[in-house]
């Protein structure tokens, strides 16, 4: 498998854990009353769960193919690392 030539970036897994506990801890306290939108947050928490475990996959796949990985704390650190060669048309 080829290098990417530079590290893959990948959001911290913070993203996810402040996202799991804000759903868990204050929208489902809400939510509850509501079994509609109750049904809907669980669906929701179970898809960032999915998520961070497909993101760990991948790291571990990057980390035998020896391919670096940058955890992403925010969008901005995007804008440093791309040049316009790098975006497709």
């Amino acid at each position: 498998m080829a290098n990417l030539g530079k590290p893959l970036p990948l959001p911290s897994h913070i993203h996810y854990e402040l996202l799991l506990r804000l759903l868990e801890q204050q929208t489902m306290s809400v939510a509850y009353q509501n079994p509609q939108i109750r049904v809907q947050v669980q669906e929701l928490i179970v898809a960032l769960r999915k998520a961070l475990s497909q993101q760990r996959q991948l790291e571990e796949t990057c980390r035998q193919v020896k391919i670096d990985v940058e955890y992403q704390w925010s969008t901005n650190q995007l804008g440093d690392r791309f040049l316009p060669k790098d975006v497709a048309p």
